[in-house]
């Protein structure tokens, strides 16, 4: 496998025959976050010819492009025979790592969103206080309390990956995973929580549920969260989740 070391100290190695993989670092800590971010917006904002998309994860962004449009490009400008898709993809990327200014700080938007902490919208919520030896107001106080940064969107439509957990409330995932859990389910799994945006299996410790809906295949973007955003959970009343959830399955 070809692999490229840039200037920037990330490493771009192809997939397949239409996408490249540059690798940022091995571990999930903001700067590496940032220098992400800040490559996936500069290719989206300037596309090159046969781009398709982007999506990042906690160390790494993937670059999906049409190889063929990215060969008819590069022919129609230099009238080369032999062209490698993944070599001029490659050369575009390098130049934009050497030129990026990561020094600059990132945008980030906020969103709110609301969960109805244990019961039956929560099952974990009383194991994850005894866990720690804390009451479950406690929990609901620091799980509630703290801002979440979405490092990456994946396993399930728009199921987002926050970083930021309290060490007080990181609790391992549960031995053996649920078959069937709800849509807008809150879970933690070891230091980070997250929000199950459709009904799937999953093992993370479900503390709570909110009633709002974070993926609509019908919108565009169909994930309400996208990488990069903080994310803050405020805590409702049962009563105030069911008056919720009848106004948004009335949209």
């Amino acid at each position: 496998m070809n692999q490229t070391v840039t200037k920037a100290s990330a490493v771009i190695s192809p997939l397949g025959d239409s996408a490249l993989v540059i690798t940022f670092g091995d571990s999930i800590q903001y700067d590496t976050h940032k220098q992400i971010k800040t490559c996936k917006d500069s290719i989206e904002l300037n596309p090159f010819p046969g781009f398709v998309e982007c999506v990042p994860a906690f160390t790494n962004l993937t670059i999906f492009y049409n190889p063929l449009e990215v060969v008819a490009a590069v022919r129609k400008k230099q009238k080369k025979e032999f062209v490698s898709p993944f070599e001029v993809v490659c050369s575009i990327v390098q130049s934009k790592l050497e030129n990026e200014q990561t020094e600059k700080e990132l945008d980030h938007r906020t969103v709110s969103i609301p969960v109805c902490y244990g019961g039956e919208y929560g099952p974990d919520l009383e194991y994850v206080a005894r866990h720690h030896n804390l009451t479950t107001e406690e929990v609901i106080s620091i799980h509630s309390e703290g801002e979440y940064l979405a490092y990456m969107i994946g396993f399930a439509p728009g199921f987002p990956f926050l970083g930021g957990l309290s060490e007080r409330i990181a609790t391992p995932r549960r031995p053996s995973p649920r078959t069937s859990i709800p849509a807008g389910s809150v879970g933690i799994a070891g230091m980070q929580t997250g929000v199950y945006p459709i009904s799937t299996p999953g093992g993370w410790q479900l503390i709570g549920q909110t009633p709002i809906k974070l993926f609509l295949p019908e919108q565009n973007p169909p994930s309400l969260l996208q990488a990069g955003d903080i994310v803050k959970f405020e805590p409702i009343s049962k009563e105030e989740y069911q008056e919720m959830q009848a106004k948004e399955g009335g949209k």
